[in-house]
């Protein structure tokens, strides 16, 4: 494979190897050994894949990068993305500075570190309560649907003030919203579905709040400081993100321990020591780096990295899963699981001004659930054969249909 700075690589993304779930796609590995490379997508154009975990950073952070999917150039990941760009409303995740750091502070307060460690007992008692329900039910299980969604579900529902009597509703939705190989009207209308109830609910907390974040969304719509839609869209997209991603990465951290006994050994005789409990949560979130769809952006001047020459205009890609397995960022076999090795620099939550806002509460769940379920259930072994796993490779994360187990 040509791997010169102006080298094409034709259809990109890429299908993960067969067998290797956990893996990024062969070819991506390759080209991170390039300065940078280019890959074709699906209408013709030629964006910059970046692969290398500095350079990831430092183009992420680099204010001549753009997330504002309107601008000519930027990579859109389907043809009907890039006819609704225009039409979408301003959201964190498609604005920049101003518009992206005003809309990101009204909602920063919930998810500050000492406001989310303050919930530690909270999570702590959801997820014994959901073991015990697990605990008490058939077996074999569904993790997916037993522990990995109802965990992060009831987390997210009371931090937003939303019923979580509506849950099968908005898993629903979230998983349609976000599947790519759904037609686009389909996915749309799943969309539209989840901005009507949040749009219903935003109307119930101005008439009558409450002590949580819609309500505090409300109060900023009231004073000027932000409109309805975008109180709306914020809550949609953190309705979606805070239950969807930590949800996959339960179930898929349990089945990559589970296909590593001697890890899951070592992590359940360490469940009570904080710090190898948060080690091995940035261990996983390294090693399976879920979100499936790279990061998108264009440039917006030149731009001189790693011996090559982005122009303004250009679009780029940014593949976290490959910048993960970067041995230049990772001490030891980057493709291999290893709890104990410092991890916590990874880019499982993205970088720069746009990192994920709620990677503070999705560390504290994931510590208690990984720290808590094997010591709990240490017979915890899967109920069908690691190869009658579905994986799901169409949504923006990649996850399974279900995980079977049995103790």
């Amino acid at each position: 494979m040509d791997t010169s700075p102006t080298a094409t690589v034709p259809g990109y993304p890429m299908p993960r190897a067969a067998g290797c779930p956990f893996d990024p796609p062969p070819a991506v590995e390759e080209l991170r050994a390039a300065p940078l490379a280019k890959v074709r997508i699906w209408d013709g154009s030629t964006p910059w894949l970046i692969t290398r975990h500095a350079d990831q950073r430092a183009l992420l952070n680099d204010p001549r990068v753009s997330i504002d999917d309107r601008r000519p150039g930027f990579p859109h990941v389907t043809a009907h993305r890039a006819g609704r760009a225009h039409s979408t409303p301003r959201m964190v995740t498609n604005t920049d500075a101003p518009d992206h750091t005003r809309l990101r502070r009204m909602v920063t307060g919930p998810f500050l570190v000492k406001r989310v460690e303050a919930m530690r007992p909270a999570v702590q008692g959801i997820v014994d309560r959901v073991i015990d329900d697990m605990l008490a039910g058939p077996r074999p299980a569904d993790l997916l649907t037993a522990l990995a969604l109802p965990v992060p579900s009831l987390v997210i529902c009371a931090l937003l003030g939303v019923p979580y009597r509506d849950h099968a509703f908005f898993h629903h939705n979230s998983s349609r919203a976000l599947d790519r190989s759904l037609p686009p009207a389909e996915a749309e209308a799943a969309g539209q579905a989840l901005i009507g109830y949040l749009d219903r609910l935003l109307r119930e907390k101005l008439a009558d709040p409450a002590d949580d974040t819609l309500s505090d969304l409300g109060a900023r719509v009231t004073a000027g400081e932000m409109s309805h839609d975008e109180a709306v869209h914020m809550g949609v997209a953190l309705l979606i993100a805070g239950h969807e991603t930590t949800a996959t990465m339960i179930s898929l951290g349990t089945l990559a321990l589970l296909r590593n006994p001697g890890r899951l050994a070592a992590l359940r005789e360490r469940s009570e020591d904080p710090k190898a409990v948060a080690g091995a949560v940035e261990e996983l979130l390294r090693y399976l780096t879920i979100v499936d769809s790279a990061l998108r952006r264009v440039a917006l001047a030149d731009i001189e990295i790693g011996g090559a020459t982005i122009r303004a205009g250009d679009g780029l890609l940014f593949d976290l899963a490959a910048a993960n397995r970067d041995p230049d960022a990772f001490t030891g076999d980057p493709a291999a699981l290893d709890p104990g090795r410092p991890a916590r620099h990874h880019q499982a939550f993205g970088y720069g001004p746009h990192q994920c806002l709620g990677q503070s509460l999705a560390r504290l769940e994931l510590q208690v659930v990984y720290g808590t379920l094997y010591r709990r259930i240490p017979t915890l072994r899967l109920a069908v054969p690691f190869e009658e796993i579905e994986f799901l490779p169409d949504g923006i994360t990649y996850g399974v249909r279900a995980l079977p187990v049995t103790w």
